[in-house]
């Protein structure tokens, strides 16, 4: 096996670590609500929430979240489709901010 090859496998062992059971839904995607330090909230859409927390709390993720960590995820939906999340994520973003707190602490 050649460098490259054991570096590849290398990496492919450390992404299937890093995702866990957790990790990358192969058919599906979330809506997720981040809580910021500062008490203002983000939404956004993954395949994986646990990865892209970890980038917004690493000042990789969105420029909105950078300067306002750590991040906490408050909420999560599951959307089978990209495109139903996406429309998802657009209307939890025009809710009113008192309308999301809300959302948050209803008990499910």
């Amino acid at each position: 096996m050649s460098e490259l090859e054991r570096s590849e496998a290398s990496d492919r062992e450390r992404g299937r670590q890093a995702r866990g059971s957790t990790g990358a839904s192969p058919s599906g995607w979330f809506v997720y609500l981040l809580r910021c330090r500062d008490g203002t909230y983000y939404t956004g859409v993954a395949r994986d929430v646990e990865r892209r927390l970890a980038e917004h709390n690493a000042g990789r993720g969105a420029r909105y979240t950078r300067g306002r960590g750590p991040l906490v995820v408050v909420a999560a939906s599951r959307a089978m489709e990209k495109r139903a999340a996406y429309r998802l994520e657009h209307a939890v973003k025009r809710l009113p901010r008192r309308r999301k707190a809300a959302a948050v602490r209803t008990p499910r």
